[in-house]
């Protein structure tokens, strides 16, 4: 079953080898430096060293410690074996074979990375999504993505998928929330009542006052500008022009106003009354 808003396949493939590294990904990621030669060179045996160093270098790329180090693409212990100067990179197998020196790794390398663990930076997680999400309304695949690799920066190891999705999504459904209580509150009743109304459709008409404003001029002609100078008269006539959004994302009142402007009159009317007069509001204003 999907997870939230990812895919089957997002879903298995979250702090998971989906697919090999790329080059740079392998320079970026798994080149081991003078720190991290002297951790990994501190193991004896050919299978401990390369076997440390996949813990080391994976938790980078994937920001999780791998419960089978042995499960990596060739690639990698390729690129690593060169690099410490281990002929036969097949050695890693053996390193599979004692749980106990994997776990003495991982804790080593806790300890000495100081990598944290979610819950320690949940509420801060949830201040950066909400400041992201308030600011450019991605969507949660894309804020998802962007908190995964903010978790990384932070060496926070990766939770589980269902505890990042979820309030990934929540956090962005509170943001949009927000978004449509502010501008609905800065309307008066009259206004709202205004903004309503281009979503009725006027006895005798075939569609609502707000497809037909939104209909701007086909071709450039005296009459056409005539239809849209009565046009652009007709929207400053709603009241709503001198209402101060500026305390609105600039990028979050252009996708309002792009919603309210291809969006069917039938389906805003069924939106709640902050989003949908939200949604008229940044379309009537921009």
């Amino acid at each position: 079953m999907p997870v939230e808003f990812l895919t089957d396949e997002q879903g298995a493939g979250y702090a998971a080898f989906g697919r090999a590294p790329s080059r740079a990904e392998l320079e970026r990621f798994f080149f081991l430096d003078d720190v991290d030669r002297e951790l990994v060179e501190s193991k004896r045996r050919p299978h401990n060293r390369i076997g440390f160093a996949v813990l080391l270098t994976s938790v980078r790329y994937l920001g999780v410690f791998l419960d089978d180090p042995v499960d990596v693409p060739t690639v990698v212990v390729d690129y690593l074996a060169e690099q410490l100067g281990i002929d036969d990179a097949s050695v890693l197998k053996a390193y599979g074979e004692r749980e106990n020196t994997r776990l003495e790794h991982v804790r080593e390398l806790r300890r000495v990375l100081d990598y944290r663990e979610f819950a320690e930076v949940e509420d801060e997680l949830r201040t950066w999504v909400d400041a992201r999400a308030w600011t450019t309304g991605e969507g949660p695949k894309a804020l998802f993505d962007a908190s995964v690799g903010w978790l990384r920066e932070r060496r926070v190891l990766l939770p589980g998928v269902t505890t990042l999705t979820r309030p990934v999504a929540s956090v962005r459904e509170a943001a949009n929330q927000r978004l449509w209580d502010s501008l609905y509150g800065l309307l008066d009743p009259g206004q709202r009542a205004m903004l309503d109304a281009l979503l009725v459709v006027p006895d005798g008409a075939r569609v609502s006052e707000l497809d037909r404003l939104r209909r701007g001029p086909v071709r450039v002609s005296g009459p056409q500008m005539s239809r849209a100078l009565e046009r652009a008269a007709e929207i400053a006539a709603l009241g709503v022009g001198e209402v101060d959004v500026s305390g609105v994302p600039p990028r979050r009142l252009a996708e309002l106003s792009r919603y309210g402007v291809d969006g069917k009159a039938s389906l805003l009317r069924r939106h709640g009354a902050s989003r949908r007069q939200a949604t008229l509001l940044a379309t009537a204003v921009s």
